[in-house]
Parts: structure tokens; C-alpha cells; sequence
């Protein structure tokens, strides 16, 4: 009887990155070497532990038949087998380092094929893996190729002497969690598989191997500089530009530069002996000038986001659509630049960045987020044990990527404290690639990297920083700063961009931010609609922080991300006083506005009267011009006039059909009269009810039941809002989370005590006192009724009473209405949903939507769906005019409801729509990891009076 021998799993904890692998050199496609995708179904089988099943499973003829099948590229826990895991920064496994759990999940894959008849017979063939997490070891026809770690980055194998015609038999064992997962701890799912590309290319006899396109450009000269170092030597060609020259040699011709603005790219060739392989050359020179990012000798400003790679069905296993789905969503929004948090993306990201004209960080494969719990202590960043595999991340990534004109900075990696392998990692890029700058945001004295870089610093501190009064090394008082990560996105928000963007298009030193982040990593689910951390039974999770991007789960625009292109639009269009005028600034940083067609057209009360073409200079970068607008037309309503300039595309472009909408503003002409109500109509008094022009209100309360035939129920002073992620902030802050002391309060269960119904004279005065229990803080509040027959105001007083430490979450009145009310028509901000310091993207209009479209779905409910600057809404037969102007929204369900929903389909409608008529909202912020609302933007519980005029109308039902 034999004994099969196990498979030795001494390598999963080792911190070495590997063994048997190629050394990394660029990515490329072949134009004449054959390659044979092995991507689809493949045989898989999990066990429970690393050590649980010998690998007879890799030898030819074993019976794989009973086994389940996984697609690859793809996510074994996403496919029914385990479950995913979501933390922060806690690693969901002990801290001993480089020991991890004896329960590893590790599923073993299988996938036999055979190659194309057309298959070369002669020279070799290398087997690449683009992305496997987190440690895989190969076998190819029974034979151990090696292991390997580094989740996102590419590993090939030389293979060429084991291929046969038929049967051949590709096997990976891939374990969950390995010396490799410390480096690896990204806010993100925890998500095992092969999740990229697994290809078998040929590699022909003289065939490329590795090589370096340099191609600079001299903006003074207009000409590049292109050089092609190649391991094997060749020839290099590129028809448009007239250049046919060796590998190795300098050449310089008149080009057009690459920006992500004009992203110019050349075709070109490299020819060996045995290959062919297409270039795409973009000549650009990036540098650090007088303390400034330059790009072809201008400065540049990122209007970026942070994007991890997410599919909600398929996790990180992204296929070309969606990389090109997003690479448009970010041009068509205003974004220039994208960080790759927290590791290089799938290549094929960066060839549309290249493409469609993006900035990029490249950011590399390293995080050890957890070492925060013990004080950075065994720290892998500042031992030197784990130094070469350190080394073999940065050098993946750049060897891998340093083709693309696109990426003009190379980021050490994410969150990792510091230490002595970060200098090593940053000395060897530097070595590598004069061509580039160097970025990490933990190294905050700036001793190995060229740019001052943090995370959700407050706007005072961002502008003491652009002021210089920042303090610090002299070195980094002397390079630029950028906020790799700002405006956190999670929930409700971000608020307070537009503040953080008046700041760095002010300071020169300040060279822009990267939002955080792009899309929200809910997954779907059936029952819940979008899953996060803690609903797959984690034992250690956070929540739904994970849900913190500018799109939805499915792609869809949130509020936060139409905000954003507002406020980062790259044309300025100010109001330039009384003579009708307005000055259009080009905020571009290389293009011209030829580009794009302006026009103009004049509203009355939200109605476009006239409209027609503007002519605008074809001005350049930086500069403005003041243009002048058509005398507007005559005012025969006596409304509230207003003029709206408009930029769009002039022509189709790669990213965006004609007339897509760039930039826009508003100037007002007229301001609106106001609502006025001179009392007629005096209360009458009948049995229990007390009738008031068209009015009727219970006798003994007060309380509106009826305006004309429309029903009203439970009208009331209404404070609360279900708290946004950004009320309740982060555990680590010190400052103030408004939406813990709200809830801490009692604002969430005011109670509401009737001091007085005083019906008299021209007016019914009701008398109220609303506050919590178990504290003496209240608010007085005073509704005085009054009507000129057919409409009916009211005019409501609060008075606080109390010391009142902290802001409101909101102000105004809540009643309720016939659960047949379904369309709502306004006039005000709109489509979307606007709060103070999110309303940028407000545009002043007619809108008409139904309750269900006015609720912004975010993944966690909260406070959503409210419209800024209302002058009056008509909703369920009712009209609703404001003094001064007011937000609304309707649901159907309660805020109360809606604070305890924790998914979207625990929100069930009910018989009554809600309503919320605010007279203010407290502001947004982005506490939910970075700062709170600024000031100006709190609802200070203070003296307040406005009012609202209701009439029964013909309006929508």
C-alpha cells in the first residue's frame, strides 16, 4: 500500500512573494503571436482548510466530474461557495504575522484544454494569471510551476515545454488567506478566486520581451522625444510621425502632445525578429516645476475620484463593458483624474484612461491598515524580512504599467504606516522611472515621495496649507499637496465640495483631490436588494461603510456624483452685475473652449420664454472673457425672472454625443413676489369642528383635517431626520457626531403638548410645546391660521427654550395626505435632491416627479429626497406656496420609519404619503469619515418664523 504525500503548505506563510515565476515586464497584446483566453467554466472544489485534500487533483486522468464549476475570472464566494467578508482596516483573522489561520478556505480549480490546431509549433509559451486573491500554487500536465502572492498583479510561467496538442490539464490551488493577505488589508470585501484574466500567449522565437516606451515632449519646441528600450532589439515605427528607427534610439519630431484633455495618441509598431507588437504612444512630460505638478510645463488640478474595481454581482471580476461604462461616467461627469485605490487595476482600465484622457495614480498593491490596533507594531512596512516582496509589488506595478501615458504618478500603496520598505520601494521607482512622480500619503514629512498628500483634512487646515502656513520640513513646504481622499461619499453626500473647490482653484500650491469614492460596493441580493458588511454573518464587520461611492451598486448616478461634475466643472460662468453680462471663465488646463456651444435662455417662473445660441470666444486655458446677453424679453407675468447660460459639446466626441451638458449657471433678473394672504375670512366654530375659509380643523386640537376636498392628517412641527451616514460620523472623531446627540436627545421621540386653541378675530392661533422626554429642552412653536376665503396661511413661530448646545436636524412642518397622491409638479431646485451645502447641481425650474421617483435609494435608508428653493409645490390636489423659500419632500412612510429600515426593502408604503415642508435642514459634511458641515450650514436652534399658503387646485394627483 503507497502513502501520497501532501502537499506542503509551508509556503502560504511565507513572506517571500513566490517561487517559479517570470520576472514581471509590460503588458501588451501581440500582433502576431498567438494567445488562447482560458477564461470560462472550470471545475472547483473548496475545503475548509489549506492542508485538507493532497494534489492528485493536478496529476492527468484524475475524475474532477463530480466536482461544482465556477466561472473564471471570478469570486468562488460569489458564487455559492462560502461567503464574502467586509471590515474596514481589522484583519478578520489573528495578528501573528506571517501565521494565518489552520480554517483557510482554499479552493482548488481544474480546467483542461486543448490548443487551436493553429497553435505554434515552435518556440515557447508563457501561462499568465492578471489577478488571483491571495495565494495560488499552479501545476500545468502534473508538473509544479510555483506559487505565488500579490492579489492584483500579474504572474506568468514559462510553460512551453510542458504543452501537449490534447489534454492538457491547468490546475491552481488558491487559498483565501496567506502571508500575503497582512499586505492586503484594503477597505473592501474580502473576496478569494481567480477574479482576472488566466491566458496562455505564445512567445515566438525572437519574439519581444519586455520594453520601455519614453516619449517626453518639449512644450516650448512642440516637438517629442521618443526612445523604445527593448530587451530584444528591433525596430520602431510610427506611420503618422514619419519614424521608422532601432530600439534604443532617440528621436524627435513635432507632435501633439497627450493630456487628459487631449489625449493624442500615436500608432506605432515595434518589430523583432520574431514579433510584432502595436504601440499607442502618447508624447507627454511630467515633472515637478516651482513646486507644482506640471504636466508639458503647466500645472495641472485633479478633479479625481478613487476608484476600486466592483461588479455587484461579480465583485472585482470586472469585464470590459463596465471598465468602459466607467471610464464615460467619469468624462461625462467632469472628472479628469482617478486614483486606483488601493492597487493597479486590471490593465485594460488603463488602456481607456490612455484612450478617453484620464490622469492616473497607479496605486500599488499595499496596505496593512490593521497594524493601527497595536500601535504599528510588526509593522511588515518596517521589517526588513518583507522587504523583497515589497519590492516585487512596486516593481509588478510599474513594469506592468509604465507604458501608459496616462499614469503620472506611482503610489506606494495605502495606509501602511511607515517604514524602512517604503523607502526601499520608493528608492527602486525612483531608479526605475525618471518619468514620473512618486506618491504616498502616510510618508508625511515627504522624505521619500514628491508630492504632500492626506486624507479628509478640514477646509481650514487645506487652506492654512495652500497659504504655506502649514508648517513642517522644508522639503515638503516646497512640493504641492493634494488630498488623495476627500469627500467621502457614503450615504447622503458628500457635502461641502464646492467649499473644498473654491479653496483649490485658489491656492496654486493645492493641486486638487480624489473623492472618495467612486461606486458602492453593495452586493446583490434578493432579499435585501444590495448586501454589506454584516449580512453574510461576519463575526467582525463594518457595516455599510463599504457603501460609500459616488454610484450606486448598479451604476447608477447618485446625487453626490451630479453634484460633483457641478462643482467641478471646467467652465466658469459668473454674473457680472446689471448691465447683462456674464464673464465665462475656461478653467480647462491645455483646452481651448472651440470645443464647446453655448447658449442662453430666459425663465419666467421656471418657464423658458426665449432662448437662443451665445457666442463665446474660443478662449484658452485660464482665460476669461466677458459676454454679453440679448436684452430680455418683456415681462408680462410680474413672476420671478431669471437668465441660465449653458456650455455643451459642440460634436460628438470618443466619450459623449453632441449638446452633452458641460457646464451651466443661473442669474437672476427678478426676484418673486410673495405669497400674500390678506385675511377675509374669520374661524366658525360648528360642533367639533372649526371651519376657516377653506379650511377645517378639529375643534379640541387645532389640528388640520381638511383644505377644500383634500384630506390632511397629523400636521405638526417636525425636527427629525433619519440620520445620513454622515450625521453619525466615524468612532475615531473627536468632533462633534450630531446625529448620535440628536438620537442621545430624544429628537427622534419629540412629544407634542397643546397649550392653546385660540380661535378669534381673523386668525386661529394654536399654541403647542414639542420636546423629548427626560431633558428640559423644548421648543415653542405658534401656528397662526389665517385665509382670504380660498387660501389658507400659516404662519409658524418656534422659540427655543432651553439650552441648546447642538444644531437641528431640521425645521419645518410634517403632515400627511391621501395615499393617492402619486405626482408632485414644483417649482423650484430640482430634478434632484439638494441639502445647503449640496445644492450646487440645484437647477431652478418646473419639475415633475412621482413620491417613488422622488426617493434617492441609498443602499443603508436615511434622510434623502428633499428639493431646495421651492417657491411652491402642488402635490395630491393641494398647493403648497412658501415664505421664504422652502425644501420638500414626500414619502410613503415616516422619517421614524425610515431611520429604523436598515435595506431598502425593509421600507414598505403605506395608505398616507408624507409630507415635509422645512423651513431649513441641517447641512451634509462628509463625517462619515472626513469633516462635518462648515458652520454656515448648521440649522442653530435660534428664533424662527415662516410661513406656507395652502389652496385646494386642480394639480396633480
Amino acid at each position: 500500500m503507497s502513502l501520497r504525500i501532501r502537499t506542503t503548505t509551508d509556503y502560504i506563510e511565507d513572506v517571500a512573494p513566490g517561487s517559479g515565476f517570470l520576472p514581471p515586464r509590460a503588458w501588451y497584446a501581440s500582433s502576431d503571436a498567438a494567445s488562447l483566453s482560458l477564461n470560462g467554466r472550470w471545475r472547483f472544489r473548496l475545503s475548509a482548510t489549506a492542508d485538507a485534500e493532497d494534489d492528485a487533483f493536478a496529476e492527468p486522468g484524475f475524475d474532477a466530474g463530480a466536482w461544482a464549476e465556477v466561472a473564471v475570472p471570478g469570486h468562488w464566494v460569489l458564487q455559492g461557495h462560502g461567503a464574502p467578508i467586509y471590515t474596514n482596516h481589522l484583519y478578520p483573522f489573528p495578528v501573528d504575522p506571517p501565521r494565518v489561520p489552520t480554517e483557510n478556505p482554499t479552493g482548488d480549480h481544474l480546467r483542461v484544454f486543448d490548443l487551436p490546431e493553429s497553435w505554434p509549433s515552435d518556440g515557447g509559451a508563457v501561462l499568465r494569471f492578471d489577478g488571483v486573491e491571495s495565494c495560488a500554487r499552479v501545476w500545468l500536465n502534473g508538473t509544479d510551476l510555483g506559487t505565488f502572492q500579490g492579489s492584483r498583479l500579474p504572474h506568468e510561467f514559462a510553460v512551453g515545454q510542458l504543452l501537449q496538442p490534447t489534454g492538457n490539464v491547468l490546475a491552481v490551488r488558491v487559498h483565501q488567506w496567506s502571508a500575503g493577505s497582512y499586505l492586503e488589508d484594503q477597505d473592501q470585501w474580502w473576496l478569494p478566486g481567480i477574479f482576472r484574466d488566466v491566458t496562455l500567449l505564445h512567445r515566438p522565437a525572437g519574439g519581444v520581451l519586455d520594453f520601455f516606451v519614453h516619449a517626453s515632449y518639449d512644450h516650448v519646441r512642440g516637438e517629442g522625444t521618443l526612445k523604445v528600450d527593448s530587451d530584444v532589439p528591433g525596430r520602431v515605427t510610427v506611420p503618422a510621425l514619419g519614424i521608422e528607427v532601432a530600439t534604443g534610439e532617440l528621436v524627435t519630431v513635432p507632435v501633439e502632445p497627450w493630456t487628459a484633455e487631449t489625449p493624442t495618441l500615436y500608432d506605432g509598431v515595434l518589430t523583432t525578429e520574431g514579433e510584432r507588437v502595436p504601440l499607442r504612444i502618447g508624447f507627454r512630460t511630467v515633472a515637478l516645476t516651482d513646486g507644482r505638478i506640471t504636466v508639458n510645463g503647466r500645472p495641472i488640478l485633479f478633479k479625481g475620484v478613487n476608484r476600486h474595481e466592483w461588479h455587484p454581482e461579480n465583485g472585482r471580476a470586472l469585464d470590459p463593458e463596465t471598465m468602459r461604462a466607467d471610464v464615460l461616467l467619469m468624462k461625462r461627469h467632469n472628472i479628469n483624474a482617478v486614483r486606483t485605490s488601493h492597487y493597479p487595476p486590471h490593465p485594460a482600465f488603463l488602456d481607456l484612461c490612455d484612450e478617453l484622457g484620464l490622469w492616473v495614480i497607479d496605486e500599488c498593491d499595499l496596505e496593512t491598515h490593521g497594524f493601527i490596533e497595536q500601535a504599528w507594531r510588526d509593522n511588515p512596512v518596517d521589517d526588513d524580512r518583507w522587504t523583497p516582496a515589497l519590492l516585487d509589488r512596486a516593481a509588478r506595478m510599474v513594469e506592468r504599467d509604465k507604458n501608459h501615458p496616462s499614469v503620472v504618478l506611482w503610489s506606494l500603496g495605502n495606509e501602511a504606516g511607515t517604514g524602512r520598505g517604503l523607502t526601499a520601494m520608493a528608492e527602486w521607482i525612483h531608479g526605475r522611472d525618471t518619468s514620473r512622480l512618486v506618491h504616498y500619503e502616510r510618508d508625511i514629512n515627504c522624505r521619500d515621495t514628491d508630492v504632500y498628500s492626506r486624507m479628509y483634512a478640514c477646509h481650514e487646515e487645506v487652506e492654512r496649507i495652500g497659504r504655506g502656513l502649514d508648517g513642517g520640513p522644508l522639503r515638503r513646504r516646497r512640493l504641492p499637496f493634494i488630498l488623495c481622499e476627500y469627500g467621502h461619499a457614503m450615504g447622503n453626500g458628500p457635502g461641502g465640495i464646492a467649499d473644498y473647490q473654491r479653496l483649490f482653484e485658489t491656492y496654486d500650491r493645492i493641486q486638487g483631490g480624489f473623492v472618495w469614492e467612486w461606486i458602492d460596493h453593495g452586493i446583490r441580493d434578493e432579499r435585501l436588494g444590495f448586501a454589506y458588511g454584516g449580512d453574510f454573518g461576519e463575526e467582525l464587520h463594518d457595516g455599510n461603510f463599504v457603501c460609500d461611492g459616488l454610484l450606486f451598486p448598479d451604476r447608477t448616478p447618485s446625487p453626490g456624483l451630479v453634484e460633483y461634475k457641478k462643482v467641478i466643472e471646467p467652465v466658469r460662468i459668473e454674473d457680472e452685475g446689471a448691465d447683462g453680462a456674464v464673464r465665462i471663465r475656461n478653467l480647462y488646463d491645455f483646452a481651448d473652449l472651440s470645443a464647446l456651444a453655448f447658449s442662453w435662455s430666459c425663465q419666467v417662473d421656471g418657464e423658458t420664454v426665449e432662448s437662443g445660441p451665445l457666442a463665446v470666444p474660443a478662449l484658452s486655458p485660464g482665460e476669461s472673457a466677458v459676454v454679453k446677453l440679448p436684452q430680455p424679453p418683456p415681462d408680462r407675468r410680474g413672476g420671478e425672472t431669471q437668465w441660465t447660460v449653458r456650455a455643451a459639446l459642440a460634436a460628438d466626441t470618443a466619450w459623449a454625443p453632441r449638446e452633452h451638458p458641460v457646464a451651466w449657471a443661473q442669474f437672476p433678473l427678478s426676484t418673486r413676489p410673495p405669497a400674500r394672504v390678506t385675511p377675509t375670512a374669520t374661524p366658525v366654530s360648528v360642533d367639533d369642528r372649526i371651519s376657516l375659509g377653506p379650511a377645517s380643523f378639529d375643534a379640541r386640537t387645532g389640528a388640520l383635517r381638511s383644505v377644500g376636498q383634500v384630506e390632511v392628517t397629523g400636521l405638526r412641527l417636525d425636527v427629525w431626520r433619519a440620520p445620513t451616514d454622515n450625521d453619525m460620523g466615524a468612532p475615531w472623531q473627536s468632533d462633534p457626531r450630531y446625529g448620535l446627540l440628536w438620537r442621545k436627545l430624544g429628537l427622534h421621540r419629540m412629544r407634542h403638548r397643546l397649550d392653546a386653541v385660540e380661535p378669534g378675530g381673523d386668525a386661529l392661533t394654536v399654541r403647542t410645546r414639542v420636546a423629548p422626554a427626560a431633558g428640559e429642552l423644548g421648543l415653542a412653536a405658534i401656528y397662526r391660521w389665517t385665509s382670504d376665503g380660498t387660501r389658507l396661511k400659516l404662519r409658524v413661530s418656534v422659540a427655543p427654550e432651553g439650552d441648546w448646545t447642538v444644531p437641528l436636524p431640521r425645521l419645518g412642518i410634517r403632515l400627511g395626505l391621501p395615499g393617492t397622491a402619486d405626482r408632485v409638479r414644483w417649482f423650484g431646485g430640482g430634478p434632484g435632491e439638494a441639502y445647503p451645502d449640496t445644492k450646487s447641481a440645484s437647477l431652478l425650474g418646473r419639475w415633475s416627479a412621482t413620491v417613488e421617483d422622488l426617493q434617492t435609494p441609498y443602499v443603508r435608508p436615511q434622510e434623502n429626497g428633499a428639493r431646495a428653493d421651492v417657491r411652491w409645490a402642488e402635490i395630491g390636489g393641494l398647493r403648497i406656496d412658501g415664505d421664504p423659500e422652502f425644501w420638500f419632500s414626500a414619502r410613503r412612510w415616516t422619517n421614524e420609519q425610515l431611520d429604523a429600515a436598515r435595506h431598502l426593502t425593509d421600507l414598505t408604503p403605506g395608505d398616507t404619503v408624507w409630507l415635509n415642508l422645512d423651513h431649513g435642514q441641517h447641512g451634509i459634511g462628509s463625517q462619515s469619515c472626513g469633516p462635518g458641515p462648515l458652520p454656515r450650514y448648521f440649522l442653530r436652534a435660534e428664533p424662527r418664523e415662516f410661513s406656507f399658503v395652502f389652496s385646494a387646485v386642480d394639480g396633480p394627483k
